[in-house]
């Protein structure tokens, strides 16, 4: 069995983490226009700006666990290739709407697009590297969230305030075609084909199986992962930190405008700037230290993402209600640090619980849930906490969401380690 990490491999990481990157850039280049939305001909209500958030992700969750079925059965690259090329010009397109059901429907095709890609994506990506070495290659790939969210707030922030929130939306999306192609380059890698890899202490770190599915397909599957309870618990923690992260990231630079009174440019430029550096920093450094621990620690995936979310909860709380700048920003820094440490080794843990040939339909009935209870009505209920009250009072829900995240992943790890 081959130990992962060859040519083909390689190049698959550096592809799939580089359209990962433009993936969180179209995500979340709109949140660096929303006060510019909010002036713009459309008159948007901040309700309606959370929105905009809701939809993507909306059509994004419904539609992966289609894309998980055919993940799992038709040839990855080839879809892989369709959904970047798709939400590359739904992102473009965002630029030349004239209403908000326009810019609705626009991001709102996003997320058909990137349902393929985040679906298939991942779960190739364990076909090409064995289960020990999965938390570092899942670091590597999942970094381009930070990066590429932090892109989407400086580009998209410069870009509307050189060219205009329209001309954003184009810069932002087209690139993504050029990647499309690309995919078509990849290999697809046989399915299951590292899963004789073990622990270096010889201990099994996740179910023993082959690279064929168990009996039955489609809704089988979907009933077999709902009656895994690893899986269902790892991904119930993980819709708790989603509801969380995703408020914080779409209104972040409005509070840092609004609150904090920073001005429209530096907002999102200090704020792509933090979540640049805590990403690579806090991503590296749980993907490694899940690797570290999980040759005497089976259950060390879930252990390092439920401490470090947990004690990601009272950061953002002094984050969001300490006025001085020394305070509030030393304090967001460790609160992005945790919260990144989770990327890795929760999406590791995620795959190493099902069957290898059935995870594009996992990580497609995971992306539905944590979007479905997570950043759907996160984005939207904070909006409309702010338009009843401020937004600082509407962003003290999220640290709540990041404890209980943390609290089930460490009483997933506890019950894992106890079988």
């Amino acid at each position: 069995m081959s130990s992962g990490g060859g040519r083909a491999a390689r190049w698959a990481l550096v592809l799939l983490t580089l359209i990962n990157f433009f993936n969180y850039l179209d995500r979340f280049v709109v949140s660096a226009l929303v006060e510019s939305l909010k002036r713009s001909e459309l008159r948007l209500t901040d309700a309606q700006l959370g929105s905009l958030a809701s939809a993507f992700v909306l059509v994004y969750m419904l539609t992966s666990p289609l894309f998980g079925v055919l993940g799992d059965r038709g040839r990855r690259p080839i879809l892989i290739a369709v959904g970047v090329g798709l939400w590359s010009v739904a992102t473009a397109a965002g630029g030349l709407a004239r209403s908000f059901a326009g810019l609705f429907a626009a991001r709102a095709t996003v997320g058909i697009g990137e349902a393929a890609y985040g679906t298939i994506a991942p779960a190739m990506l364990s076909d090409y590297y064995p289960r020990r070495r999965r938390g570092r290659v899942f670091a590597i790939f999942f970094a381009a969230i930070s990066i590429g969210g932090a892109a989407g707030y400086i580009v998209g922030g410069l870009a509307d305030q050189r060219f205009g929130w329209r001309a954003a939306f184009g810069i932002a999306g087209l690139p993504g075609l050029a990647l499309a192609l690309l995919c078509l380059t990849l290999p697809d890698p046989m399915r299951g084909g590292m899963e004789e890899d073990v622990s270096e202490s010889g201990r099994e770190t996740g179910p023993r199986r082959g690279p064929e599915a168990p009996a039955g397909g489609g809704w089988a599957t979907y009933r077999r992962l709902l009656r895994n309870r690893p899986y269902v618990l790892t991904v119930a923690g993980y819709a708790a930190y989603t509801f969380a992260l995703g408020a914080l990231a779409f209104w972040m630079p409005a509070f840092l405008q609004r609150v904090r009174g920073v001005p429209q440019a530096a907002a999102t430029v200090q704020f792509g700037a933090i979540v640049v550096v805590t990403g690579l920093v806090g991503t590296f450094a749980g993907g490694w230290l899940g690797d570290r621990l999980l040759p005497g620690l089976p259950e060390a995936y879930l252990w390092v993402s439920g401490w470090a979310t947990l004690a990601a909860a009272p950061a953002t709380l002094v984050a969001f209600v300490a006025p001085q700048p020394a305070v509030y920003i030393p304090a967001l820094v460790v609160a992005q640090l945790l919260v990144f440490a989770s990327t890795g080794p929760v999406n590791s843990a995620i795959v190493n619980v099902v069957a290898p040939a059935e995870r594009a339909s996992a990580v497609g009935l995971s992306i539905l849930a944590i979007h479905l209870f997570g950043d759907v009505p996160s984005p939207r209920l904070v909006g409309s906490i702010s338009d009843a009250t401020n937004l600082q009072t509407a962003f003290l829900i999220l640290p709540v969401a990041f404890a209980a995240g943390g609290a089930i992943w460490l009483y997933a790890a506890w019950r894992g380690s106890k079988t």
